[in-house]
């Protein structure tokens, strides 16, 4: 038997590396089959790396996949460069019936809360507070626990405080496909929040930082 400083030059090498390895194609079913045992959602960089293509190509597969998922019981779910599968609106209470979940009922301070955090993110619990005027840290808190808020990041203001989001488990929840789709804002409303909220985030929690601006797909 010949010891490994015998083997040609060939055999005596290590392993690939993840980036050494063939490339696969990333057919659509492939991308939804991906997406369907991943346990969290994934980020375009993340897909491009597993099967060994480039960026334009997951984001045509991507397209794809959006496109026929319309009319079926899952959807496409976009939170700025990551994605995911999650059950359709109208196959809610069919499914929430199997697990025997309960629709969350949220309090007015919550919605209220909610709202904000959605169209003013990333946005300081300082900020929520000025808005709405009084203390919100247990609403925060809630909201947090729930997964409808995440924590995106911090800012560069004294203290450097936390900066929330909307997450997956938000768009979820509420039957959307990205923050798009979000209804549009009365004016008033509109103009008061855009004085508050909207700040640079530093230390981002997650890769490609805030979900303000979910990239659009197609």
């Amino acid at each position: 038997m010949m010891d490994e400083a015998t083997l040609p030059p060939a055999a005596a090498t290590t392993p690939a590396t993840a980036d050494e390895r063939p490339p696969i194609e990333l057919t659509e079913a492939a991308l939804e089959a991906l997406l369907f045992v991943a346990e969290r959602p994934l980020s375009r960089r993340e897909i491009a790396g597993l099967a060994g293509t480039d960026r334009d190509t997951v984001d045509a597969r991507l397209g794809d996949l959006e496109v026929s998922l319309r009319d079926r019981g899952l959807r496409l779910v976009v939170d700025g460069d990551r994605v995911e599968l999650a059950t359709a609106p109208q196959g809610g209470a069919l499914v929430a019936r199997y697990v025997g979940a309960d629709a969350v009922r949220l309090s007015p301070a919550s919605l209220e809360t909610l709202a904000i955090v959605a169209y003013r993110q990333p946005v300081t619990k300082t900020a929520i507070e000025r808005i709405r005027g009084v203390d919100s840290d247990y609403t925060v808190r809630t909201l947090l626990h729930r997964r409808f808020v995440v924590e995106l990041g911090r800012s560069d203001a004294p203290g450097r405080p936390f900066l929330y989001g909307t997450g997956f488990d938000f768009l979820e929840r509420f039957g959307l496909t990205s923050l798009e789709e979000l209804p549009a804002l009365d004016v008033d409303v509109a103009e008061r929040l855009a004085a508050e909220g909207g700040e640079p985030i530093t230390d981002p929690m997650f890769e490609g930082g805030s979900a303000l601006d979910p990239e659009p797909i197609g």
